[in-house]
């Protein structure tokens, strides 16, 4: 295997580069975060994260947290994966991820709290290799190489083991372990590791009602979004569901639920994006939502649907996660209000992130992409990413959405609808779900020759296989009855 990596390693590189480079240069050029910027006395360390008893995902997440709490600033988690137990098989699968911190801690001080923590949150050793509440492991500590009774540094056997390579890509690839035989990237050794038959896939909780989203997957479920806007000024919907009391639109939305392909996520909003929109109130757009959001939540018909509130208001969206609301969707990224990504990461819950550029009332003059619209929406996104994971939000807790028809043409939506899977497998965005919602939208109706926002059904059906077909997770709508059709269709097509 070494020998093949050397082999690779040096075809590719002689390729990319007309300087060969030594070993040592090579790594300066691909130096990753675990050594630079990181301020006397602290260090750069990665570790390993399981768990396969109870709510695995809630005990990961209730580690990172006891981390802070003590002192270990994490800066950086990766996605979360499923896998199966290995050499005990009879126990449940676990969930793996990988977190990067800066801790002023010695190796076997850090040990020592992560050992700690993993007693606080009930783990018991009963037989080696078992089952486990949570595992906290560390893999790479600065460029150090430790070796003793209690710590291994490299963590043993890493390399071999996808579970525990694969979250380590997601931060950082192009690294090199710092071994003396070494040559070859982290991303290099895991493309070379056996095909599993199993394939890991990125994971993604909704909520507590729903399966997560494994958005790797290929044969996985497109979840139906419908869009309920309580506004009166709504583009498409012209204040049909603008009412004070829900109780009249809970049969509506018990329909969603019983259909050959029932809505998953509700998407509430009670404060227009459209261009030129009216601003209201934080206080008007909550007493537009939270009856609603509080009325589903009571009624045992919805069990199976989770709540997304599409805001860019933090106070707003606290309130709605208060009442029962699981998901926040921010068409702006955290970018119209400060305290937003602050806000999603003290609460832990999954949002999206969408891409738009300005605000409602000048995005449609920032349509300038010159590197092309796929670069320049995918490079944003990344910026938006990190701002996030700056905030403190997981990134096993972010979804995205291109934003079709924010701060884009006709030409450059279609563009992102055409070469959507390519957005997708955009270079650092890999792994994230995605959300696509052309609904009902304006160059809709200016290519099809259907002015009515509601009558756009046939060109909005063919914008949502386009976006199965490219690798959307969720498909955000109007027309439920009609578009869980199209899902239905375009799954059995595309998702096999």
């Amino acid at each position: 295997m070494v020998e093949r990596l050397k082999k690779r390693f040096d075809n590719d590189y002689a390729t990319s580069c007309s300087v060969h480079l030594e070993r040592h240069e090579y790594e300066r050029s691909q130096r990753s975060l675990l050594s630079s910027d990181v301020q006397d006395g602290r260090h750069r360390v990665y570790l390993a994260l399981g768990s396969n008893l109870g709510n695995r995902v809630e005990m990961i997440e209730s580690a990172v947290r006891q981390m802070s709490d003590r002192g270990i600033t994490v800066l950086r988690t990766s996605a979360l994966y499923e896998t199966k137990p290995m050499y005990l098989e009879n126990q449940q699968s676990f969930i793996n991820g990988a977190c990067e911190i800066e801790t002023s801690l010695s190796p076997l001080g850090l040990l020592d709290q992560l050992k700690l923590i993993e007693h606080d949150l009930g783990r018991v050793k009963t037989v080696e290799n078992g089952p486990r509440t949570i595992d906290l492991d560390i893999l790479l500590y600065d460029e150090e190489r430790v070796e003793n009774l209690r710590l291994s540094i490299p963590h043993k056997r890493m390399l071999e083991r996808e579970f525990v390579l694969r979250p380590l890509c997601d931060l950082i690839p192009n690294s090199i372990p710092p071994t003396p035989d070494s040559i070859a990237t982290y991303q290099d050794i895991l493309e070379q590791l056996p095909e599993s038959t199993d394939p890991l896939s990125a994971m993604t909780p909704l909520s507590d009602y729903l399966p997560p989203i494994r958005n790797q997957s290929p044969t996985r479920p497109t979840h139906l979004m419908a869009i309920l806007n309580l506004t009166p000024d709504s583009f498409s919907d012209g204040g049909l569901h603008s009412t004070a009391d829900p109780i009249p639109l809970l049969d509506t939305l018990r329909s969603y639920t019983n259909q050959r392909h029932p809505v998953t996520i509700l998407d509430v909003g009670g404060q227009s994006t459209r261009p030129h929109a009216p601003q209201i109130s934080p206080d008007e757009e909550l007493s537009r939502i939270l009856p609603t959001i509080e009325a589903i939540r009571s009624d045992p018909s919805f069990q199976t649907m989770a709540i997304s509130i599409d805001t860019y208001r933090a106070s707003v969206a606290a309130e709605a996660i208060k009442a029962g609301a699981d998901i926040i969707n921010d068409v702006s990224s955290g970018q119209l209000d400060p305290e937003m990504l602050p806000t999603i990461a003290k609460l832990g819950c999954t949002c999206i992130l969408m891409h738009m550029r300005g605000t409602p009332e000048t995005m449609n003059t920032l349509i300038s992409y010159p590197d092309g619209v796929i670069n320049g929406v995918g490079n944003e996104l990344l910026e938006r990413v990190r701002d996030a994971e700056k905030a403190g939000i997981r990134r096993w807790r972010i979804m995205l959405d291109p934003g079709i028809g924010f701060a884009k043409t006709q030409a450059q939506s279609l563009e992102l609808l055409r070469r959507f899977s390519e957005l997708r497998d955009f270079e650092g965005l890999r792994g994230f779900p995605w959300v696509v919602g052309a609904s009902r939208k304006g160059f809709i109706g200016k290519i099809t020759g259907v002015q009515d926002a509601k009558e756009r059904k046939w060109g909005t059906a063919t914008t949502v296989a386009a976006a199965i077909q490219g690798g959307a997770d969720i498909v955000r709508v109007h027309d439920v009855s009609e578009m869980g059709q199209v899902v239905a269709m375009a799954d059995a097509i595309w998702r096999v």
